[in-house]
């Protein structure tokens, strides 16, 4: 806005300002709403933001009067103002502040909207939910019933019948999990500006887990199928491989007895015939190597299954008998081909078969060695054990061969003579022949010994490498299995650590809330350390073993290990920004109250938590609220107020408004202080928790009124309160009774109920209570006016009289029961008369009266009316009799009657006697009878004061230098008169055995330091009565320069008061039972400052004389007279100070 328009109209600024504000809180308010997110499927987190959101709703509708007022201040500038551009601008804020405020409004109820829809909807997904995981539940528990497949057909029915029915159910069973689907994407369509990933993993983890059932029920409905077929062609296959069985012995039966014809070996072409016939059969007998082997696994399997019937038997004996024939058909045909290789050159064929099997087992065991080493994963070793289970394969089929080859040797090395072999090896030829065939026995030895050793040495290979296989699997399937376990835990708690919201953007009623949860989590992911452990543990048993992990492994294994490390460092981070906001933000943080200040203050809080406020303008500090310095200022506007009980009754009615505690009943206090467990009233606390115990007293009042109760404020305001009355000297904690006693005192609810209620904190168990617990309850009442400066028309600080006449009151029984005490209040006794007269005050306020004030004219009188006993038809209303302003005709010593509610037909045929008969009374009658409308007290101090929670020195703090020299004193002379020494006191060395001397001597220190304190808190009491009297001499001169009026009478009934309670005016009454007490004017400084008896010092009453010379019983005629008067009241309290001090320093 221009600042010229600023200078032209001035009223633009505050309406500027009053707009920004308002501006500003909406498009704060408009950015959260846009910001919140929820857990889409957590009806716990909806149903707390549908809470806020509707306590946000509640606060905009609260600031609607603001705005209404903003439209108003607007059309009275715009009427007011003739600058068009002004008014232009003015129409232009107006219309955006409200489409800003419709704008806010109209998200606010949107969002609300949509998040009763998103309850509804994730209500119904849940559901959905529950049902689908209950199906899948119910399907994975028949999965893991079924048993391994049987190989039998009675078997293999009843579970065919079964998976058939699981699959049919699955059937049924999907439109639980499409209903789950379809709820699953509606949620993530309409809410997918919200937080979806809840609903995403529980919906994909459903889908998954429904896929894999079914997969499984296909593959057993697969397995099924192969195993029935299976059992229908395994004994056809059976057969015919028995068949070929014995078609293959009859071929290797007569293919053996050919080869064993006589000279048989000697004819080239007929032993050609025979190997080749031998090759047929041997190509056979491969080509049904795989059937063979086949046959007999299954035939296993069935077996397995029929075990323990007759079928078994039989098929086992069947088995046997295939296993037998296929090893004897194995054998003849390697005996086949080895008598067919014995001719001529046998030992040459022999020699190159052993060569042969020696270089074939020394390719095997290459190709073994190469399988090594283990491999780093699961499916790499399956594969190993693949591979190496077909190689155990094919050494079983070389097996025959070698041992076939071996015994051919044998025999051959058995059967041949030296001069065969000497026939058949012809080089060299330079040898001899015995040394040719001995060279030809230890070839074919040597290589069949090696064949032998090698052969038995991979035998040996493959078990060992079998062996490191098998532990490596169970090992490896270990590992996997634990680091999915891991994985699956992990991602469970990393959902939830990305569910969080950034701490900023937290509420902070949340922040305890989301910092309980998240050590909830934290708890709940503890175990997993012992997981990460096992997970590490297994790594290090496979590499201690040697087996080096594969990358993939390395790499899952690193990945879950950074991920463990990282959650908890996210988890502890999330802890201290969570405890950090909680402290900076939270409850015990006092943050919400620093919304009580408006700039240019700032509410700062001292080390012991008490607050207090900085002025940034001027760059200084106060221990008072900006609001609660305002409030004393206004309380100096009710000065004027002659009688002291009705002015500390408005102070104090003001300030019960200012505080709100108007609108707070007893039941309600009570609640609030069971609530927060305040039962020990000689407890301290400390200023959160006494902030704790008004938050929840204002939340209450906010819900009851929230258009009145500013709970920030009145927070803050209330605590400055109690501060300053039961806690002066900031150290922040005040005793639990103070505190009760301040808020009960000012609460809502009727009088007699609570000094029931202020008697039962005090007394005891049974109902009773002794003179040190009724000074505590006093004391801390007249605390109250005593911060507002009114305690000395009160009967002082000193409570032990009040106490006193109680008891006295009682009979002087040793303790009261609430039914005395509260017949002793309902005398209203001086020290307690401001609180019935604050009820009084309250009841006034609204009330009317039809009457006219005699001397205003004012017509209904509201408030007060006082009536008098007199006059007929003369009435005073309260703004005139507080003055002391008096109708011509009317004294003031007059008996009056006073009103706080419109009068009855009863009363006032009554106060028509009462005139009637005080009519016929004359001015003397009324000067003999005086009456006093409250219970007055003795406040001279006598004897020890009674036990207060606070004691009287800590108001003039002792020097403990001061203490120490009165010791040297009394020690130095008791030396002088040869006495023995005194003992240390009690605080500079240990408790130890003291003679009767001693003793004396203490208690004679300490009756002097209670004598001082008895003079100290009478220093105290007259200091009080001293600022007193300063401030009514102060309104006296105000008073004098004011038109000289009849003086208000304030009172159920009135007398004249005695000569020594009149002050310069000789017709100012004393005030009754209705009034209270009154003002030092009014009340008689006889009373606080009255002669002690028979022993006082001639100087007291000298200078009590010169008090009373000093209200002449003739009224003065001018003002100079009245002021000489004021001066020598000035110096008469002056000296009657400096003679109490005397008297008590003697």
């Amino acid at each position: 806005m221009p600042s010229s328009l600023l200078l032209e109209v001035p009223a633009l600024a505050d309406f500027n300002k009053a707009w920004t504000e308002l501006t500003d809180w909406l498009s704060l308010l408009d950015r959260v709403i846009k910001t919140q997110r929820v857990m889409v499927g957590d009806l716990e987190d909806i149903n707390d933001m549908i809470i806020k959101q509707k306590a946000t709703l509640q606060d905009l509708e609260q600031r609607r009067p603001q705005l209404e007022e903003l439209i108003t201040a607007a059309q009275n500038l715009k009427n007011k103002t003739g600058n068009q551009e002004a008014r232009t601008i003015i129409t232009d804020r107006i219309e955006k502040i409200q489409s800003q405020w419709d704008e806010v409004q109209e998200h606010l109820q949107r969002r609300r909207q949509q998040l009763n829809e998103m309850l509804k909807d994730s209500a119904q997904w849940l559901e959905a939910k529950k049902e689908a995981e209950w199906t899948l539940e119910k399907a994975k528990t028949k999965l893991e019933s079924w048993k391994e497949i049987p190989y039998t057909m009675e078997g293999i029915r009843k579970q065919s019948t079964e998976t058939k029915q699981l699959a049919k159910d699955l059937r049924q069973w999907q439109i639980n999990v499409d209903v789950a689907n379809d709820l699953a994407r509606k949620l993530l369509r309409d809410y997918s500006t919200d937080d979806t990933r809840k609903v995403q993993m529980i919906t994909d983890n459903i889908n998954a887990t429904w896929a894999d059932i079914n997969k499984r029920v296909n593959e057993r409905e697969a397995a099924l199928e192969a195993a029935h077929r299976l059992l229908q062609q395994f004994p056809l296959d059976l057969e015919k491989f028995l068949a070929w069985l014995t078609e293959a012995e009859t071929t290797a039966n007569v293919l053996q007895d050919a080869t064993h014809k006589e000279r048989i070996l000697e004819d080239t072409k007929g032993v050609r015939e025979l190997m080749k016939q031998w090759q047929d059969l041997q190509g056979e007998i491969e080509a049904h190597t795989d059937i063979f082997h086949n046959l007999d696994e299954n035939g296993q399997k069935i077996l397995k299954s029929l075990e323990g019937s007759d079928d078994a038997v039989l098929l086992k004996r069947r088995l046997d008998n295939m296993n037998f024939k296929w090893s004897e058909l194995r054998k003849k045909s390697l005996n086949i081909r080895s008598h067919l290789e014995v001719s001529s050159d046998q030992w040459k064929r022999l020699h190159l078969s052993l060569q042969e099997l020696l270089v074939w087992l020394q390719l095997k065991d290459d190709e073994l060695s190469r399988q090594a080493p283990i491999g780093g994963d699961y499916p790499a070793v399956q594969q190993q054990n693949d591979i190496h289970r077909a190689f155990k394969r094919e050494l079983k089929t070389k097996e025959p061969v070698i041992t076939s080859t071996l015994e051919t040797v044998r025999i051959f090395l058995s059967e041949k003579p030296l001069e065969e072999l000497e026939k058949h090896y012809q080089e060299p030829r330079e040898l001899p022949p015995e040394e040719r065939a001995h060279n030809v026995t230890r070839l074919l030895r040597k290589q069949a010994d090696e064949v032998n050793s090698e052969w038995e040495k991979l035998n040996l290979h493959s078990v060992d490498w079998q062996k490191k296989i098998d532990e490596a699997l169970g090992r490896l399937q270990d590992l996997q299995e634990a680091m999915d376990e891991l994985d699956l835990k992990l991602r469970q708690a990393e959902v939830m650590r990305g569910s969080w919201q950034p701490v900023g953007d937290l509420l902070i009623d949340s922040l305890q809330e989301h910092l309980e949860k998240v050590k909830a989590l934290r708890g709940e992911i503890a175990p997993l350390e012992e997981n990460i452990n096992h997970v590490n543990g297994l790594a290090r048993q496979l590499t201690t073993s040697g087996i080096q992990l594969s990358p993939y492994n390395l790499n899952s294994l690193e990945d879950l290990n950074t991920r463990w490390k990282l959650l908890l460092v996210a988890i502890d981070e999330r802890i201290r920004q969570l405890h950090e906001a909680h402290r900076d933000f939270g409850p015990t943080s006092q943050h919400f109250l620093s919304t009580s200040v408006q700039g240019p203050w700032e509410r700062a809080i001292s080390p012991n938590k008490v607050p207090y406020y900085i002025n940034h303008e001027t760059q200084t500090t106060c221990w008072d609220h900006p609001k609660m310095t305002e409030l004393y200022q206004s309380l100096a506007d009710l000065n004027n107020v002659r009688f002291s009980a009705y002015r500390t009754a408005m102070k104090l009615r003001r300030l019960q408004k200012a505080l709100c505690l108007d609108l707070l009943s007893l039941s309600a206090a009570c609640d609030a202080l069971d609530q927060h467990n305040l039962k020990q009233n000689d407890q301290p606390m400390d200023i959160l928790q006494i902030i704790n115990c008004l938050t929840t007293i204002y939340d209450r009042l906010e819900q009851e009124h929230n258009n009145l109760v500013n709970v920030p404020l009145c927070v803050d305001m209330c605590l400055n309160w109690l501060l300053n009355v039961y806690d002066t000297g900031r150290t922040g904690r005040i005793r639990v009774l103070s505190f009760k006693t301040g808020v009960i005192s000012l609460c809502k609810a009727h009088l007699e109920d609570k000094y029931r209620y202020l008697f039962k904190q005090v007394a005891s168990s049974m109902g009773f209570c002794d003179q040190r617990r009724l000074g505590l309850l006093l004391h801390d009442s007249i605390q109250i006016p005593r911060q507002l400066g009114e305690v000395a028309s009160f009967g002082g600080s000193n409570i032990e009289p009040s106490v006193r006449s109680c008891f006295q009151f009682a009979n002087n029984k040793p303790e009261i029961e609430a039914a005395l005490f509260l017949d002793w209040m309902r005398l209203e006794p001086q020290s307690m008369v401001w609180l019935p007269v604050l009820h009084r005050v309250a009841a006034a306020e609204t009330a009317k009266h039809q009457a006219k004030c005699n001397i205003c004219k004012e017509c209904p009188i509201i408030g007060f009316r006082y009536r008098s006993l007199k006059h007929f038809n003369y009435d005073i209303c309260q703004s005139c009799f507080f003055s002391g302003r008096v109708a011509k005709g009317h004294k003031m010593h007059y008996p009056m009657v006073e009103y706080c509610t419109p009068t009855t037909s009863g009363e006032d045929v009554r106060d028509f006697a009462k005139v009637l008969k005080n009519k016929f009374r004359t001015k003397r009658y009324f000067a003999k009878h005086p009456r006093m409308g409250y219970l007055p007290v003795q406040t001279v101090l006598e004897g020890d004061n009674m036990e207060t929670p606070v004691t009287l020195i800590n108001f003039w703090p002792v020097d403990s230098a001061n203490l120490q020299a009165e010791y040297d004193r009394l020690k130095q002379q008791h030396e002088h008169k040869g006495l023995s020494p005194l003992p240390s006191p009690p605080e500079m060395m240990p408790i130890s055995p003291q003679s009767p001397r001693d003793a004396e001597l203490i208690a004679e220190a300490k009756l002097l330091r209670q004598h001082k304190g008895r003079l100290e808190a009478r220093m105290q009491i007259l200091e009080d009565h001293n600022k007193q009297l300063e401030s009514q001499l102060h309104r006296l001169r105000q008073l004098l320069e004011q038109p000289q009026a009849e003086a208000k009478v304030n009172g159920t009934t009135v007398s004249s008061p005695s000569t020594s309670l009149q002050r310069s005016d000789s017709s100012q009454p004393m005030l009754l039972r209705v009034v209270g007490s009154q003002t030092s004017e009014t009340m008689g400084e006889d009373d606080l400052l009255s002669p002690p008896p028979q022993d006082t010092s001639t100087g007291l009453e000298e200078v009590m004389e010169q008090l009373n010379n000093s209200f002449p019983s003739t009224r003065g005629h001018n003002v100079g007279n009245l002021f000489h008067m004021a001066d020598d009241l000035g110096r008469a309290m002056e000296t009657l100070v400096t003679v109490m001090t005397d008297e008590g320093l003697e």
